[in-house]
């Protein structure tokens, strides 16, 4: 299902979170919980993976991420402050040392001049606050962002336990 550089990768992260004694959570939007599939695709990942969310509605990631509603107004769904916001509702609602999140526009609609197809923000909520990243991935099929993003997903996690 998962290629082996993906497969290498979730390895890489769970062996890594194991070795620091650090559990994780995911936040998905436009991944659709491919991070937290990942991740657990990989034997042992229960004693690393908390929980993973997939909050792919704006409602949602209010309801589970304790998202503000206004921030996701002020700024949309697709942004660094939202992003940011996801990644430590998800740390602090699993209870876990590390979490990050995924929110994007995969396409191939929904893109417009401020926010083109296959940008995506992420968010990595550690015990020393949060970190944002912003990438561009093209725009690429579908699938293939959410693949691109998925793996940025877990080296982000994978620098967050270095």
């Amino acid at each position: 299902m998962f290629t082996p550089d993906l497969m290498t990768l979730a390895e890489a992260v769970l062996a890594r979170a194991q070795a620091r004694g650090m559990t994780l959570a995911t936040a998905e939007s436009c991944t659709g919980g491919l991070v937290a599939a990942l991740i657990t695709s990989v034997a042992g990942s229960s004693a690393v993976l908390e929980q993973g969310a997939v909050t792919y509605s704006n409602a949602a990631k209010t309801r589970m991420l304790d998202v503000p509603a206004a921030l996701i107004e002020a700024h949309g769904a697709v942004s660094q402050p939202v992003a940011e916001a996801m990644a430590t509702g998800a740390r602090a609602r699993a209870g876990v040392g590390l979490a990050v999140s995924i929110t994007g526009v995969a396409g191939p609609g929904g893109g417009s001049a401020e926010k083109p197809v296959g940008l995506v923000h992420f968010g990595l909520a550690t015990a020393d606050g949060v970190r944002h990243l912003e990438r561009r991935f093209g725009e690429g099929d579908r699938q293939a962002i959410r693949l691109a993003a998925t793996e940025q997903a877990l080296r982000l996690l994978l620098d967050g336990l270095a």
